[in-house]
């Protein structure tokens, strides 16, 4: 049991029905049947991804069968293992995210962990420069310096999914949603370049001005447009216990890209097949039409 980091590309995925029907099968029906309600096929598969990384994930390092894992939500939306059989596992903590192109998650023993994806994608019918200003109050005059120093507007608007995804990371890991203050935290991102497929911890975040010491950042990029941030801090028993945070950092572990066999391997189904499931996910159109295009 230790460091997870895995990711799936769900917008690449193609499901065929036997594919699709099986994965339904291998959710909770209220699982099943808030995933049927996405009007968006891209929204669906990202949503049955993460509840598969979830799954395999406490299958395979807690050892619990596929179809006794019983999955909830707290009150903030953030999931949770609800079964009685976690036991001395109870300080594995795990985290999903799915934006764009991929599904991913990231499991710690004994940290609280959050992670967030996003990828540089151009803003609906929306200049970059309205874009930003519509966003002013999100970033700290500091970041917006920063992401404001890029070269162009494209790498402007990369640099500004670089830090959301970093804030969406530490308030994912503290379970706090709308209503957090964004401008309270601050990134100080490095280096300002990364490189594919490399991990970085080198990013500090400062908290209402103080630098924040026992929280590291792993930052990856999957590819050209996808930045990933996982946020890594101690659970407050933990933290009083040991105030040596260095001694609680994880080893530095690169994402594993999943294929649909992986994410199914240990599946077992805990509802019977409905092939009606099918045409309904055949009913939906993949994603929304731009209404505008632009050039880069």
């Amino acid at each position: 049991m230790g460091s997870v980091r895995w990711a799936f590309p769900c917008g690449a995925w193609r499901p065929r029905r036997r594919e699709w029907l099986l994965a339904a099968q291998l959710v909770q029906p209220e699982e099943k049947e808030r995933i049927g309600q996405f009007v968006f096929a891209r929204d669906a598969k990202a949503a049955l991804a993460g509840r598969l990384l979830m799954r395999k994930l406490i299958t395979e390092e807690l050892c619990i069968p596929w179809n006794e894992v019983h999955l909830q939500r707290t009150p903030k939306g953030k999931p949770f293992l609800a079964s009685n059989l976690v036991g001395v596992n109870s300080n594995y903590n795990f985290n999903v995210s799915h934006q764009g192109d991929y599904a991913v998650l990231a499991a710690e023993p004994e940290l609280q962990v959050g992670i967030d994806i996003m990828k540089t994608d151009l803003p609906g019918s929306s200049s970059i420069p309205n874009f930003f200003h519509i966003m002013k109050r999100q970033f700290t005059e500091t970041e917006w310096d920063v992401i404001k120093s890029m070269s162009n507007e494209w790498m402007q608007l990369d640099m500004f999914y670089r830090h959301w995804a970093l804030k969406e990371s530490f308030l994912k890991a503290i379970g706090v949603g709308i209503g957090f203050n964004l401008q309270r935290i601050e990134f100080n991102v490095s280096p300002l370049t990364l490189e594919i497929g490399k991990v970085y911890k080198e990013t500090k975040m400062f908290l209402d001005g103080e630098k924040e010491e026992e929280w590291t950042f792993e930052e990856t990029r999957l590819d050209d447009n996808h930045h990933v941030a996982v946020a890594l801090g101690k659970q407050e028993r933990f933290a009083q216990e040991d105030s040596d945070v260095c001694s609680m950092e994880p080893n530095q572990p690169q994402f594993t890209l999943l294929t649909f066999e992986d994410l199914v391997a240990s599946g077992i189904p805990v509802a019977p097949e409905d092939s009606a499931y099918w045409d309904n996910f055949c009913s939906k159109q993949e994603g929304p039409v731009r209404q505008s295009s632009h050039s880069r």
